[in-house]
């Protein structure tokens, strides 16, 4: 039987023979996705990898349902994405790490475009935060890059053509605010 420091997590599946999860599998499969999902939310290095850490121990707490779950990487993304929310609500501004930005530029362009760029990040990230809840929401999934409409849909709660909805018009007021602003 596999575990993790001690702890593992014999499953009964659906057949009613007993199935293992591996939580260090778990670990390895999804924690950087988790991490930026959460990243993404939190802007902050030591907040994330908190709440990461948050994501498994309800995978622990959970252990009897796991065998429910159809789709674990959305489950996971899910649990990650509202406790993100829950932890944003308590972290004040000064709190968000300013070096997010400069993680997302690339290091090898020369100075200047670097500068440029960390500059174009920086007004595409303040015009994301001035967005609606909802449409912001829909962006920052997207953005990772990991997550369809449907996973998106059911990280979110709504139904495949509402999130389609959001994230167009999310892009459309994205693209028209950063033009106004003279950012592209």
């Amino acid at each position: 039987m596999a575990s993790f420091e001690g702890v593992s997590l014999a499953l009964a599946s659906m057949e009613g023979s007993r199935a293992e999860v591996d939580l260090a599998a778990l670990v390895e499969a999804y924690s950087s996705l988790l991490f930026r999902v959460v990243h993404s939310v939190l802007r902050n290095r030591a907040e994330a990898e908190d709440v990461v850490q948050d994501v498994f121990v309800r995978v622990l707490e959970h252990r009897r349902r796991l065998p429910e779950v159809r789709e674990m990487r959305v489950w996971l993304v899910r649990i990650a994405w509202n406790l993100a929310l829950d932890r944003r609500r308590r972290i004040r501004p000064e709190q968000f790490d300013h070096g997010f930005v400069e993680g997302l530029v690339s290091r090898d362009l020369p100075a200047d475009e670097a500068l440029n760029e960390d500059r174009r990040m920086k007004a595409v990230l303040r015009e994301m935060e001035r967005l609606p809840r909802a449409e912001r929401d829909v962006l920052t999934l997207a953005a990772i890059e990991d997550l369809g409409t449907a996973e998106m849909a059911e990280v979110l709660g709504r139904s495949e053509s509402a999130v389609r909805g959001l994230l167009f018009r999310a892009r459309a007021r994205l693209r028209e605010r950063l033009e106004e602003g003279g950012t592209r």
